[in-house]
């Protein structure tokens, strides 16, 4: 199967809903999505992002995160792996040409950028009613 493909580290548990994408109106729905039944990395993730949101550079550290709201370190560093993790943020070090050389984190495009694509794949998919494809799919399945 494919989960057997991913490891269990890097297995990554997100709420996705078609009804509840609909119904997405701000920061809380969203990190509700991406951080399902954990309310404190539901708060430490919404701090980040809008952290991360407002300043024009990197941010060297979340650090001053963690004192200003009364976030637990583990609670802020599993948050910011996940975060990282599915490509809402970034870690850029000193020799990234994409921020000047400037290290630190900031908000990625690579989260967006892979569900349009996702979107687009499987559009692609649904509208390919070739029979070959149709077999392909089968022996596919089949393997699983």
């Amino acid at each position: 199967m494919i989960h057997r493909l991913v490891p269990k580290l890097m297995a990554t548990k997100i709420e996705f809903r078609h009804r509840r994408i609909r119904e997405l109106e701000d920061i809380t729905d969203f990190v509700g999505i991406i951080f399902p039944g954990n309310t404190n990395q539901q708060h430490a993730a919404a701090r980040v992002l809008l952290f991360l949101k407002s300043p024009a550079g990197p941010v060297r550290s979340l650090r001053s995160l963690e004192q200003q709201y009364s976030i637990s370190r583990r609670t802020m560093e599993r948050t910011r792996a996940k975060l990282a993790h599915v490509g809402l943020i970034e870690h850029l070090g000193p020799l990234s040409k994409r921020a000047n050389g400037q290290p630190g984190w900031r908000l990625s495009s690579r989260m967006s950028a892979a569900m349009r694509l996702l979107a687009e794949k499987v559009e692609k998919w649904r509208e390919d009613a070739r029979p070959e494809r149709r077999e392909k799919d089968d022996k596919l399945v089949g393997m699983l």
